[in-house]
């Protein structure tokens, strides 16, 4: 039996290695445009945070997407993210 490779990410608040499905996905797109992506599949450069209100702080503390994009993050994505997270919760 072939085991199926399982992709992993790091998360940019906690920076742990965890599976793609867990983790929730921000894409810059060509346009320079901000989006969160739930489905994984958006194209355009992407950054991971956890499904965590903690990771999203350490991630926000620390400029983690920042980072990430190389690039200054607008607000409303960051509003955006967290009210996704307090949703999950």
């Amino acid at each position: 039996m072939i085991k199926k490779k399982v992709p992993l990410r790091k998360c940019t608040g906690c920076q742990q290695m965890k599976e793609k499905k867990e983790l929730i996905r921000v894409v810059r797109t060509d346009e320079d445009q901000y989006y969160i992506d739930l489905t994984g599949k958006m194209s355009g450069r992407g950054a991971y945070i956890c499904k965590s209100i903690e990771c999203f702080e350490k991630a926000f503390k620390s400029k983690g997407l920042e980072r990430s994009f190389k690039a200054t993050i607008p607000k409303d994505i960051y509003e955006k993210l967290k009210s996704e997270l307090i949703l999950d919760e």
